[in-house]
């Protein structure tokens, strides 16, 4: 029966609806609290669900507890209705770009296709998994910042010793060192003669005889008496008792009367390289993980060294994925040159690593997954697919392997869809590059050089920051990788960078003319401003561009 007071209700129902209320308070609350942990990157507290809990579910992958975005659920999937789309649109954002279902090429990813799960059939409403809250449920972690996907890069690196192999002096040019690098003998190892000229004992003038005198590469000599003077070449052995060398310009030599005498003061000691002068035996020449350059090769010879303790260089492959690049002539009928094969081979040597030469794949799952396995390299780059295309296949492989994701999306433009993922506990790095050229770039520089400085058993570089004349624009989110140049200061004003014109991210016309990339904060920079610098691995000393590039 129905009254006034609408439908008839059962006894307790009042008990029951309250308790119903009181529930969804309480779950609205956690829900918020999840919300707010999940935004600082913090775990979501008691009673959130296992990966490896429900039936159906993928099994959890091991995660590095040191990279808290190190998991795919963990990336922003709303990104792309909240950021720019800046490093895949725009004039020449054609090159390698990502191809995605999404609204952003780059970002757009569907997260059912993400977690390789059918979507739920047109009418039906599917719940969402206990980790995996329905879009627009929870706000989700943004990626990393630049800074600390580069942390996580270089933390991975060195996170297994470094192997030691001794190589020959000739076969050392730039790896790194694995010891430090100690005297074997004193330098010089004898008293010795700095100078063409005469060794000279006690005051002057002094007595001659003639003759050839000391010459490098000979024994001891008998001790000089006082009062006499022999001829000596320079890196001869000194005489004991010896005062002092005379350059042969500063003595004047009287032939008749046998004597010699000095046109200037004679200091004692001058001239003379004593024993032990640049180094004693067991002494420290070099630390541990410095590069060998030709200069070290001298050192190390000179100490009396044949062969040197070096961490081996990484090798690396490099995949070119995309079906629509062309190995040479000019672009045609939608085919366009590929830009990053011969580029990254000769940069990651530039890095130090040992690369062999480009495998180009296309758009093949099969192909990508054979050469992933097969691959003995410690570092895998690949270029392109990366995003959430149709042919878009590095996602779905590496889940189909079973690989960690250590970052996945970094806050950086352009490329912030690069990648790192590490295969198997003991098995190779991979390093997902964007398509687009410059984005690319900036992942060798955010990801594959901290990752390869670590493996190789280089310390980190101390960053350096340098003024910046021009307004530099920002991303209102993320940090952003500008080509620039260095300039002299004028009329005693400090050194400085200038930004270079084409640094969209299918362009790499601007990275060829720079000597570094400077590091825009989000929400950009006044002239005037200090920003971080990073170096390109073949920039010169000295400024040098002008012209049409600025």
């Amino acid at each position: 029966m129905t009254g006034s007071d609408g439908p008839h209700r059962e006894p307790g129902s009042d008990v029951r609806a309250a308790g119903s209320a009181s529930e969804r308070a309480r779950e609205e609350e956690e829900r918020a609290v999840e919300q707010a942990l999940a935004l600082v990157g913090g775990s979501s507290g008691p009673g959130r669900s296992d990966r490896s809990g429900g039936s159906g579910e993928r099994p959890s992958r091991s995660r590095d507890p040191r990279a808290p975005w190190s998991s795919r659920d963990s990336r922003d999937e709303d990104l792309n209705a909240r950021r720019s789309n800046d490093s895949h649109t725009g004039p020449g954002s054609a090159p390698h770009a990502d191809r995605s279902s999404g609204s952003d090429p780059c970002d757009g990813r569907d997260s059912d296709q993400r977690d390789g799960r059918a979507a739920p059939a047109p009418g039906r409403e599917q719940p969402p998994l206990p980790d995996r809250p329905s879009p627009g449920d929870l706000a989700k972690p943004l990626p990393p910042s630049w800074d600390r996907a580069r942390a996580v890069a270089a933390r991975a690196g060195r996170g297994g010793a470094p192997a030691t192999i001794r190589l020959p002096l000739d076969r050392a040019l730039g790896h790194v060192l694995a010891e430090a690098l100690g005297a074997l003998t004193d330098l010089p190892s004898f008293d010795t003669s700095a100078m063409d000229g005469w060794a000279v004992a006690g005051p002057g003038p002094w007595a001659f005889e003639a003759g050839a005198g000391l010459l490098a590469g000979r024994g001891p000599a008998a001790a000089l008496p006082d009062g006499t003077a022999v001829r000596i070449a320079t890196g001869a052995r000194v005489p004991p008792e010896t005062t002092a060398v005379i350059r042969s310009e500063h003595a004047h030599v009287d032939e008749a009367r046998g004597l010699l005498h000095a046109r200037r003061s004679v200091v004692t000691g001058q001239d003379i390289r004593p024993r032990g002068q640049e180094c004693r035996s067991g002494e420290q020449l070099v630390p541990a993980g410095t590069v060998v350059t030709p200069a070290v090769l001298g050192l190390a010879a000179a100490a009396g060294y044949d062969a040197l303790p070096v961490v081996p260089r990484p090798r690396v492959d490099i995949l070119v994925l995309g079906d629509e690049l062309l190995n040479a002539g000019l672009p045609h009928d939608g085919l366009i040159r590929d830009a990053l094969g011969p580029m990254l081979g000769p940069w990651l040597r530039a890095l130090g690593a040992e690369v062999s030469g480009p495998r180009r794949l296309g758009d093949d799952a099969g192909a990508l997954r054979s050469a992933l396995t097969s691959s003995d390299a410690d570092l895998i780059v690949t270029t392109g697919g990366t995003a959430a295309g149709p042919v878009d296949h590095v996602h779905p492989v590496l889940d189909a392997l079973g690989a960690e994701l250590l970052v996945d999306g970094v806050a950086v433009r352009p490329g912030h869809p690069m990648l790192l993922a590490r295969l198997s506990p003991d098995g190779p790095y991979l390093v997902g590059l964007p398509g687009n050229p410059l984005a690319a770039v900036s992942g060798l520089l955010t990801l594959a050089e901290p990752l390869l400085a670590g493996i190789a058993g280089r310390p980190a570089q101390d960053p350096y920051r340098a003024l910046v004349h021009a307004e530099v624009h920002g991303h209102p989110h993320d940090t952003r990788l500008v080509p620039v140049v260095h300039r002299p200061g004028r009329a005693g004003g400090r050194d400085h960078v200038a930004p270079l014109r084409y640094n969209g991210p299918a362009m790499l016309r601007g990275i060829a003319a720079a000597d570094g990339l400077a590091v825009v904060p989000p929400g950009g920079v006044r002239s005037g401003t200090e920003v971080e610098i990073l170096d390109l691995p073949w920039a010169p000393a000295t400024p040098w561009t002008e012209g049409c590039f600025t």
